[in-house]
Protein backbone atom coordinates (compact mmCIF):
# COMPACT_ATOMS: atom_id res chain seq x y z
CA UNK A 1 0.00 0.00 0.00
CA UNK A 2 1.55 3.24 -0.89
CA UNK A 3 2.11 6.21 2.10
CA UNK A 4 2.92 9.20 0.45
CA UNK A 5 1.24 11.77 -1.29
CA UNK A 6 0.98 12.26 -5.44
CA UNK A 7 3.68 14.89 -6.45
CA UNK A 8 2.28 18.02 -8.17
CA UNK A 9 4.85 19.06 -10.77
CA UNK A 10 3.23 22.22 -10.97
CA UNK A 11 4.70 23.09 -7.75
CA UNK A 12 7.77 21.20 -7.94
CA UNK A 13 8.74 22.92 -11.12
CA UNK A 14 7.74 26.39 -9.48
CA UNK A 15 10.58 25.58 -6.92
CA UNK A 16 12.97 24.10 -8.63
CA UNK A 17 12.81 27.40 -11.13
CA UNK A 18 12.82 29.87 -8.02
CA UNK A 19 15.64 27.59 -6.05
CA UNK A 20 13.15 26.49 -3.04
CA UNK A 21 13.79 23.23 -4.00
CA UNK A 22 17.08 21.27 -5.65
CA UNK A 23 16.39 19.13 -8.95
CA UNK A 24 18.92 17.18 -8.09
CA UNK A 25 17.52 16.47 -4.44
CA UNK A 26 14.01 15.49 -6.57
CA UNK A 27 15.82 13.04 -9.06
CA UNK A 28 17.77 11.36 -6.01
CA UNK A 29 14.51 10.68 -4.26
CA UNK A 30 12.62 9.54 -7.33
CA UNK A 31 15.33 6.99 -7.31
CA UNK A 32 15.34 6.34 -4.06
CA UNK A 33 11.56 5.62 -3.99
CA UNK A 34 11.97 3.12 -6.85
CA UNK A 35 14.68 1.29 -4.93
CA UNK A 36 12.25 1.05 -2.55
CA UNK A 37 8.99 0.05 -4.76
CA UNK A 38 9.93 -0.92 -7.77
CA UNK A 39 10.71 -4.67 -6.46
CA UNK A 40 7.20 -5.08 -5.46
CA UNK A 41 6.07 -3.21 -8.47
CA UNK A 42 7.76 -3.74 -11.06
CA UNK A 43 6.86 -0.14 -13.15
CA UNK A 44 10.15 -0.22 -14.68
CA UNK A 45 11.72 -1.25 -17.87
CA UNK A 46 15.20 1.23 -17.99
CA UNK A 47 16.60 3.70 -15.75
CA UNK A 48 19.10 6.65 -16.47
CA UNK A 49 20.70 7.78 -12.96
CA UNK A 50 24.01 9.33 -14.39
CA UNK A 51 22.86 10.84 -17.38
CA UNK A 52 19.37 12.05 -15.24
CA UNK A 53 21.40 13.40 -12.41
CA UNK A 54 23.56 15.37 -14.50
CA UNK A 55 21.00 16.73 -16.14
CA UNK A 56 19.23 17.97 -12.83
CA UNK A 57 22.79 19.18 -11.85
CA UNK A 58 22.90 21.32 -14.66
CA UNK A 59 19.27 22.57 -14.33
CA UNK A 60 20.56 23.50 -10.47
CA UNK A 61 23.47 25.16 -12.14
CA UNK A 62 21.18 27.57 -14.20
CA UNK A 63 18.91 28.37 -11.75
CA UNK A 64 21.67 29.31 -9.59
CA UNK A 65 22.96 31.41 -12.40
CA UNK A 66 19.80 33.40 -12.94
CA UNK A 67 18.94 31.50 -16.31
CA UNK A 68 15.11 31.82 -17.36
CA UNK A 69 14.20 27.99 -17.58
CA UNK A 70 11.24 25.66 -18.95
CA UNK A 71 7.87 24.65 -17.16
CA UNK A 72 9.47 21.42 -16.37
CA UNK A 73 12.67 22.53 -15.27
CA UNK A 74 14.51 19.83 -13.08
CA UNK A 75 11.03 17.69 -13.08
CA UNK A 76 11.96 13.73 -12.76
CA UNK A 77 9.43 12.12 -15.53
CA UNK A 78 9.07 8.78 -16.77
CA UNK A 79 8.74 7.70 -20.21
CA UNK A 80 6.56 4.60 -21.58
CA UNK A 81 8.66 1.99 -22.98
CA UNK A 82 6.72 1.54 -26.47
CA UNK A 83 7.20 5.75 -26.80
CA UNK A 84 10.38 6.49 -28.13
CA UNK A 85 13.41 8.30 -26.40
CA UNK A 86 16.49 8.69 -28.33
CA UNK A 87 19.37 6.42 -27.54
CA UNK A 88 16.96 4.30 -24.86
CA UNK A 89 15.66 1.07 -25.61
CA UNK A 90 12.01 0.67 -26.86
CA UNK A 91 11.13 -2.84 -26.98
CA UNK A 92 7.18 -1.99 -27.30
CA UNK A 93 6.91 -5.36 -24.66
CA UNK A 94 8.43 -7.94 -26.79
CA UNK A 95 11.16 -9.62 -27.18
CA UNK A 96 11.38 -9.11 -31.20
CA UNK A 97 12.45 -5.87 -30.61
CA UNK A 98 14.39 -6.10 -27.40
CA UNK A 99 17.18 -4.90 -28.71
CA UNK A 100 15.85 -1.62 -30.77
CA UNK A 101 16.84 1.72 -29.88
CA UNK A 102 15.83 4.75 -31.97
CA UNK A 103 18.20 7.63 -33.07
CA UNK A 104 14.99 10.17 -32.35
CA UNK A 105 12.62 11.15 -29.61
CA UNK A 106 8.50 11.37 -29.91
CA UNK A 107 7.98 14.73 -30.98
CA UNK A 108 5.92 15.06 -27.51
CA UNK A 109 8.66 13.63 -25.48
CA UNK A 110 11.56 16.17 -26.98
CA UNK A 111 8.65 18.96 -25.98
CA UNK A 112 9.33 17.92 -22.14
CA UNK A 113 12.83 17.62 -22.55
CA UNK A 114 13.01 21.26 -24.23
CA UNK A 115 10.59 22.68 -21.39
CA UNK A 116 13.47 21.11 -18.82
CA UNK A 117 12.05 17.80 -17.65
CA UNK A 118 14.53 14.61 -16.79
CA UNK A 119 13.73 11.54 -17.70
CA UNK A 120 14.62 8.94 -15.00
CA UNK A 121 13.30 6.01 -16.51
CA UNK A 122 11.16 4.02 -19.03
CA UNK A 123 7.98 2.41 -18.09
CA UNK A 124 6.75 -1.26 -18.74
CA UNK A 125 3.35 -1.85 -20.76
CA UNK A 126 2.34 -5.01 -22.42
CA UNK A 127 3.89 -6.52 -25.66
CA UNK A 128 2.76 -4.36 -28.37
CA UNK A 129 0.51 -2.73 -25.86
CA UNK A 130 -1.97 -5.18 -26.39
CA UNK A 131 -3.98 -5.45 -23.41
CA UNK A 132 -5.53 -3.37 -20.42
CA UNK A 133 -2.90 -5.22 -17.92
CA UNK A 134 0.57 -5.19 -18.14
CA UNK A 135 2.67 -7.71 -18.15
CA UNK A 136 5.48 -9.41 -20.67
CA UNK A 137 7.95 -11.95 -22.05
CA UNK A 138 10.89 -9.29 -21.63
CA UNK A 139 10.32 -7.33 -18.39
CA UNK A 140 7.18 -9.46 -16.41
CA UNK A 141 4.20 -7.85 -14.54
CA UNK A 142 3.77 -4.85 -13.17
CA UNK A 143 1.46 -4.75 -10.23
CA UNK A 144 -0.74 -2.04 -8.55
CA UNK A 145 0.89 0.34 -5.68
CA UNK A 146 -2.18 0.02 -3.59
CA UNK A 147 -1.83 -3.79 -3.54
CA UNK A 148 0.52 -5.51 -5.55
CA UNK A 149 -1.97 -8.64 -6.09
CA UNK A 150 -3.89 -6.67 -8.13
CA UNK A 151 -3.15 -5.36 -11.25
CA UNK A 152 -1.69 -1.84 -12.36
CA UNK A 153 -4.16 -1.92 -15.49
CA UNK A 154 -2.20 -1.14 -18.70
CA UNK A 155 -1.70 -0.17 -21.25
CA UNK A 156 0.65 2.06 -19.56
CA UNK A 157 0.50 0.23 -16.45
CA UNK A 158 4.13 1.55 -15.90
CA UNK A 159 3.70 4.92 -16.33
CA UNK A 160 0.71 5.13 -13.84
CA UNK A 161 2.58 2.89 -11.26
CA UNK A 162 5.15 5.48 -11.18
CA UNK A 163 3.07 8.53 -11.00
CA UNK A 164 0.68 6.74 -8.02
CA UNK A 165 3.66 5.83 -5.97
CA UNK A 166 5.01 8.71 -5.68
CA UNK A 167 8.30 7.93 -7.71
CA UNK A 168 7.04 10.73 -10.45
CA UNK A 169 4.43 13.60 -10.62
CA UNK A 170 4.31 12.93 -14.40
CA UNK A 171 4.50 10.27 -16.98
CA UNK A 172 4.18 9.69 -21.15
CA UNK A 173 2.05 7.31 -21.99
CA UNK A 174 -0.25 6.51 -24.67
CA UNK A 175 -4.15 5.41 -25.41
CA UNK A 176 -5.59 3.42 -28.25
CA UNK A 177 -8.29 1.96 -26.50
CA UNK A 178 -8.00 3.05 -22.65
CA UNK A 179 -4.59 2.40 -21.94
CA UNK A 180 -3.95 6.68 -19.79
CA UNK A 181 -7.32 6.17 -18.64
CA UNK A 182 -7.44 2.33 -17.48
CA UNK A 183 -4.48 2.38 -15.17
CA UNK A 184 -5.21 6.11 -14.33
CA UNK A 185 -8.69 4.71 -12.55
CA UNK A 186 -7.06 1.45 -11.65
CA UNK A 187 -4.26 3.23 -9.69
CA UNK A 188 -6.23 6.57 -8.53
CA UNK A 189 -3.84 9.30 -11.13
CA UNK A 190 -4.68 11.82 -13.25
CA UNK A 191 -5.18 10.76 -16.52
CA UNK A 192 -5.83 12.55 -20.28
CA UNK A 193 -6.53 10.67 -23.51
CA UNK A 194 -6.00 14.21 -25.91
CA UNK A 195 -8.34 15.16 -28.51
CA UNK A 196 -7.01 12.72 -31.77
CA UNK A 197 -4.42 14.85 -33.23
CA UNK A 198 -3.71 17.38 -30.61
CA UNK A 199 -0.26 15.46 -29.83
CA UNK A 200 2.09 14.27 -32.33
CA UNK A 201 3.27 10.72 -32.02
CA UNK A 202 5.72 10.38 -34.42
CA UNK A 203 8.03 9.06 -34.60
CA UNK A 204 7.40 6.55 -33.28
CA UNK A 205 5.75 2.69 -33.81
CA UNK A 206 2.70 2.22 -35.93
CA UNK A 207 0.69 0.45 -33.16
CA UNK A 208 -2.83 1.54 -33.38
CA UNK A 209 -2.73 4.86 -35.74
CA UNK A 210 -6.41 6.03 -36.08
CA UNK A 211 -6.86 5.36 -32.85
CA UNK A 212 -4.33 5.68 -30.40
CA UNK A 213 -2.70 9.22 -29.08
CA UNK A 214 -0.08 9.97 -27.06
CA UNK A 215 -0.62 11.61 -23.56
CA UNK A 216 0.13 12.45 -19.96
CA UNK A 217 -0.42 10.57 -16.48
CA UNK A 218 -0.02 12.73 -13.92
CA UNK A 219 -0.61 13.03 -9.92
CA UNK A 220 -2.42 16.42 -10.13
CA UNK A 221 -4.92 18.07 -12.79
CA UNK A 222 -2.24 20.96 -12.78
CA UNK A 223 0.89 18.80 -13.99
CA UNK A 224 -1.87 17.29 -16.93
CA UNK A 225 -2.37 21.00 -17.83
CA UNK A 226 1.68 22.11 -17.77
CA UNK A 227 1.83 18.63 -19.47
CA UNK A 228 -0.68 19.01 -22.44
CA UNK A 229 0.74 22.43 -22.42
CA UNK A 230 4.08 21.61 -23.61
CA UNK A 231 3.15 18.38 -25.32
CA UNK A 232 0.37 19.75 -27.69
CA UNK A 233 0.53 21.68 -31.52
CA UNK A 234 1.21 20.69 -35.04
CA UNK A 235 4.71 19.65 -36.27
CA UNK A 236 5.87 19.33 -40.13
CA UNK A 237 6.72 15.40 -38.99
CA UNK A 238 3.38 14.25 -38.36
CA UNK A 239 0.46 15.44 -40.71
CA UNK A 240 -2.28 13.75 -38.34
CA UNK A 241 -1.12 16.05 -35.25
CA UNK A 242 -3.02 19.12 -36.65
CA UNK A 243 -6.09 19.52 -34.61
CA UNK A 244 -6.67 22.91 -32.98
CA UNK A 245 -7.37 22.89 -28.99
CA UNK A 246 -9.82 25.70 -28.28
CA UNK A 247 -8.83 28.10 -25.42
CA UNK A 248 -10.19 27.34 -21.62
CA UNK A 249 -14.22 28.71 -21.49
CA UNK A 250 -14.15 29.45 -18.00
CA UNK A 251 -18.16 29.51 -18.06
CA UNK A 252 -18.87 28.58 -13.96
CA UNK A 253 -19.63 24.81 -13.60
CA UNK A 254 -23.50 25.63 -12.66
CA UNK A 255 -23.87 27.01 -16.13
CA UNK A 256 -22.51 24.21 -17.96
CA UNK A 257 -24.84 21.49 -19.44
CA UNK A 258 -23.35 18.41 -17.48
CA UNK A 259 -24.89 15.02 -18.49
CA UNK A 260 -24.44 11.45 -16.42
CA UNK A 261 -24.59 8.18 -17.49
CA UNK A 262 -24.43 4.74 -15.14
CA UNK A 263 -23.09 2.40 -18.36
CA UNK A 264 -23.53 4.48 -21.61
CA UNK A 265 -26.57 1.65 -22.66
CA UNK A 266 -23.95 -0.64 -23.52
CA UNK A 267 -21.84 -1.90 -20.23
CA UNK A 268 -22.29 -3.70 -17.01
CA UNK A 269 -20.91 -2.18 -14.21
CA UNK A 270 -19.76 -3.66 -10.80
CA UNK A 271 -22.20 -2.47 -7.70
CA UNK A 272 -18.98 -0.78 -5.71
CA UNK A 273 -18.16 1.33 -8.84
CA UNK A 274 -21.92 2.35 -9.43
CA UNK A 275 -22.55 2.81 -5.95
CA UNK A 276 -19.64 5.65 -6.13
CA UNK A 277 -20.57 7.15 -8.97
CA UNK A 278 -24.16 7.76 -7.73
CA UNK A 279 -22.59 9.42 -4.48
CA UNK A 280 -20.45 11.88 -6.69
CA UNK A 281 -23.59 13.09 -8.83
CA UNK A 282 -25.69 13.39 -5.50
CA UNK A 283 -22.54 15.25 -4.25
CA UNK A 284 -22.40 17.21 -7.83
CA UNK A 285 -26.30 17.98 -7.42
CA UNK A 286 -26.03 18.64 -3.47
CA UNK A 287 -23.66 21.67 -4.88
CA UNK A 288 -25.90 23.37 -7.38
CA UNK A 289 -24.81 21.38 -10.49
CA UNK A 290 -27.69 21.24 -12.90
CA UNK A 291 -26.68 17.26 -13.72
CA UNK A 292 -29.16 14.93 -16.45
CA UNK A 293 -29.21 11.68 -17.14
CA UNK A 294 -28.68 11.10 -20.45
CA UNK A 295 -30.43 8.41 -22.15
CA UNK A 296 -27.99 6.30 -24.44
CA UNK A 297 -28.96 4.56 -27.39
CA UNK A 298 -25.22 3.92 -29.28
CA UNK A 299 -24.60 0.63 -30.07
CA UNK A 300 -21.75 -1.42 -28.51
CA UNK A 301 -18.46 -0.16 -29.39
CA UNK A 302 -16.24 -2.94 -28.67
CA UNK A 303 -16.74 -4.97 -31.86
CA UNK A 304 -16.35 -2.07 -33.62
CA UNK A 305 -13.35 -1.22 -32.02
CA UNK A 306 -11.40 -4.43 -32.90
CA UNK A 307 -12.84 -3.95 -36.64
CA UNK A 308 -10.37 -0.84 -36.37
CA UNK A 309 -7.51 -2.42 -33.73
CA UNK A 310 -7.05 -5.88 -34.82
CA UNK A 311 -6.60 -4.73 -38.93
CA UNK A 312 -4.26 -1.85 -37.56
CA UNK A 313 -2.19 -4.00 -35.01
CA UNK A 314 -1.77 -6.70 -37.91
CA UNK A 315 -0.44 -4.31 -40.20
CA UNK A 316 1.97 -2.86 -38.17
CA UNK A 317 3.07 -5.94 -35.88
CA UNK A 318 2.13 -8.76 -38.60
CA UNK A 319 5.99 -8.26 -39.88
CA UNK A 320 7.89 -8.74 -37.03
CA UNK A 321 5.65 -12.22 -36.35
CA UNK A 322 6.72 -13.10 -39.80
CA UNK A 323 10.26 -12.63 -39.30
CA UNK A 324 10.72 -14.05 -35.52
CA UNK A 325 7.64 -15.75 -34.54
CA UNK A 326 9.78 -17.39 -31.71
CA UNK A 327 10.19 -13.75 -30.47
CA UNK A 328 6.85 -12.89 -29.99
CA UNK A 329 4.03 -13.91 -27.08
CA UNK A 330 1.10 -16.56 -27.76
CA UNK A 331 -1.22 -13.74 -26.51
CA UNK A 332 0.33 -11.09 -29.31
CA UNK A 333 0.49 -14.00 -31.43
CA UNK A 334 -3.23 -14.70 -31.79
CA UNK A 335 -4.03 -11.14 -31.40
CA UNK A 336 -2.14 -9.99 -35.12
CA UNK A 337 -3.59 -13.25 -36.01
CA UNK A 338 -7.17 -12.04 -35.59
CA UNK A 339 -6.41 -8.53 -37.69
CA UNK A 340 -5.57 -10.70 -41.16
CA UNK A 341 -8.55 -9.32 -42.99
CA UNK A 342 -8.60 -7.50 -46.47
CA UNK A 343 -8.74 -4.06 -46.83
CA UNK A 344 -11.82 -3.51 -48.22
CA UNK A 345 -13.33 -5.62 -44.62
CA UNK A 346 -11.48 -2.66 -43.11
CA UNK A 347 -12.55 -0.01 -45.16
CA UNK A 348 -16.15 -1.18 -44.36
CA UNK A 349 -15.45 -1.20 -40.51
CA UNK A 350 -14.05 2.42 -40.74
CA UNK A 351 -17.88 3.31 -42.38
CA UNK A 352 -19.04 1.51 -39.26
CA UNK A 353 -16.98 3.27 -36.97
CA UNK A 354 -17.71 6.79 -39.01
CA UNK A 355 -21.59 6.13 -38.00
CA UNK A 356 -20.53 5.31 -34.07
CA UNK A 357 -18.60 8.40 -34.10
CA UNK A 358 -21.46 10.53 -35.61
CA UNK A 359 -23.84 9.12 -33.05
CA UNK A 360 -21.08 10.03 -30.01
CA UNK A 361 -20.56 13.59 -31.40
CA UNK A 362 -24.60 14.13 -31.55
CA UNK A 363 -24.64 13.20 -28.04
CA UNK A 364 -21.67 15.37 -26.94
CA UNK A 365 -23.02 18.31 -28.93
CA UNK A 366 -26.15 18.19 -26.16
CA UNK A 367 -23.64 18.71 -22.82
CA UNK A 368 -20.72 20.46 -22.31
CA UNK A 369 -19.53 17.53 -20.23
CA UNK A 370 -20.17 14.16 -20.31
CA UNK A 371 -19.96 11.99 -16.33
CA UNK A 372 -19.20 8.31 -16.25
CA UNK A 373 -16.79 6.08 -14.67
CA UNK A 374 -13.82 5.47 -15.99
CA UNK A 375 -13.87 1.58 -15.53
CA UNK A 376 -16.64 -0.46 -14.91
CA UNK A 377 -15.04 -1.99 -11.73
CA UNK A 378 -11.54 -1.34 -9.69
CA UNK A 379 -8.50 -3.34 -10.35
CA UNK A 380 -8.58 -7.36 -10.45
CA UNK A 381 -6.13 -10.13 -10.31
CA UNK A 382 -2.61 -8.97 -11.35
CA UNK A 383 -2.55 -12.66 -12.62
CA UNK A 384 -5.89 -12.57 -14.78
CA UNK A 385 -5.81 -10.43 -18.48
CA UNK A 386 -9.37 -9.93 -17.46
CA UNK A 387 -12.29 -9.96 -15.22
CA UNK A 388 -14.73 -13.16 -15.98
CA UNK A 389 -17.66 -11.01 -14.96
CA UNK A 390 -19.26 -7.48 -14.43
CA UNK A 391 -22.31 -6.42 -12.24
CA UNK A 392 -23.22 -10.01 -12.14
CA UNK A 393 -22.96 -10.23 -15.97
CA UNK A 394 -20.73 -12.37 -18.13
CA UNK A 395 -17.94 -10.46 -19.82
CA UNK A 396 -18.01 -10.43 -23.42
CA UNK A 397 -15.57 -12.41 -25.67
CA UNK A 398 -14.71 -9.44 -27.49
CA UNK A 399 -10.81 -8.08 -27.28
CA UNK A 400 -10.72 -6.76 -23.47
CA UNK A 401 -14.54 -5.96 -23.81
CA UNK A 402 -14.36 -4.86 -20.34
CA UNK A 403 -12.80 -1.70 -21.50
CA UNK A 404 -15.82 -0.74 -23.41
CA UNK A 405 -16.75 2.77 -21.53
CA UNK A 406 -12.99 4.14 -23.03
CA UNK A 407 -14.13 3.13 -26.85
CA UNK A 408 -16.22 5.83 -27.40
CA UNK A 409 -13.57 8.57 -27.15
CA UNK A 410 -11.01 6.69 -28.90
CA UNK A 411 -13.08 5.59 -32.06
CA UNK A 412 -14.18 9.37 -31.94
CA UNK A 413 -10.96 11.03 -31.62
CA UNK A 414 -12.65 13.25 -28.38
CA UNK A 415 -11.08 14.09 -25.34
CA UNK A 416 -11.55 11.92 -22.08
CA UNK A 417 -10.06 12.69 -18.54
CA UNK A 418 -9.99 10.37 -15.93
CA UNK A 419 -9.75 11.61 -12.35
CA UNK A 420 -10.04 9.38 -8.87
CA UNK A 421 -13.31 9.98 -6.85
CA UNK A 422 -12.56 7.38 -3.96
CA UNK A 423 -12.45 3.84 -2.96
CA UNK A 424 -13.97 0.97 -2.76
CA UNK A 425 -14.30 -0.81 0.48
CA UNK A 426 -10.11 -3.10 -0.23
CA UNK A 427 -8.98 0.76 -0.76
CA UNK A 428 -8.92 0.38 -4.24
CA UNK A 429 -9.19 3.67 -6.34
CA UNK A 430 -12.27 4.34 -8.51
CA UNK A 431 -11.81 6.79 -11.34
CA UNK A 432 -14.66 9.54 -12.79
CA UNK A 433 -14.64 9.57 -16.40
CA UNK A 434 -15.25 13.26 -18.00
CA UNK A 435 -15.86 13.67 -21.95
CA UNK A 436 -16.35 16.49 -23.90
CA UNK A 437 -15.90 17.54 -27.65
CA UNK A 438 -13.38 17.71 -30.22
CA UNK A 439 -10.69 20.24 -28.77
CA UNK A 440 -11.43 21.17 -25.35
CA UNK A 441 -9.20 19.28 -23.56
CA UNK A 442 -8.00 22.57 -21.65
CA UNK A 443 -11.63 23.58 -20.85
CA UNK A 444 -11.97 19.66 -19.43
CA UNK A 445 -8.87 20.24 -17.50
CA UNK A 446 -10.27 23.54 -15.89
CA UNK A 447 -13.70 22.64 -15.16
CA UNK A 448 -12.54 19.01 -13.57
CA UNK A 449 -10.77 21.31 -11.05
CA UNK A 450 -14.18 22.01 -10.17
CA UNK A 451 -15.64 18.45 -10.13
CA UNK A 452 -12.80 17.88 -8.08
CA UNK A 453 -13.34 20.60 -5.15
CA UNK A 454 -16.87 19.79 -5.09
CA UNK A 455 -16.40 16.12 -4.75
CA UNK A 456 -13.65 16.71 -1.75
CA UNK A 457 -10.84 15.28 -3.86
Amino acid sequence: MIDVPMIDVAGLGADIRAGRASSVAAVAAAYDRLDSLDPRINAITDRYDDAALAAARAVDDAVASGVELGPLAGVPITVKDHVWLAGTRSTNGSRALADFVPERSAVCVQRLLDAGAVVIAKTNNPEFCYRGTTSNEVFGMTTNPHDVSRTAGGSSGGAAATVASGVVGLAVGTDGGGSIRIPSAFCGTYGLKPTYGAIPTRPGFRGWPSLSVHGPIAGSLRGLQIALAVMAGATNGDPAAGAHLATTDRKPLRELRIGASLDLGFAAVDDSVAERFEQVLHDLRAAGLHINSVAATLPDPCPIWDSIALPEGHASEGPLLERSPQLVGDDAKAIIAAGAVDSRTYLDAQERRGEFATQWLRLLDNVDLLLTPTMPLTAFDANLLGPTSLGGRPVSASFDAWCALALPANLAGTPALSIPVGTDEDGLPIGLQIQARRGADHTLLHTATSVQDLIGR
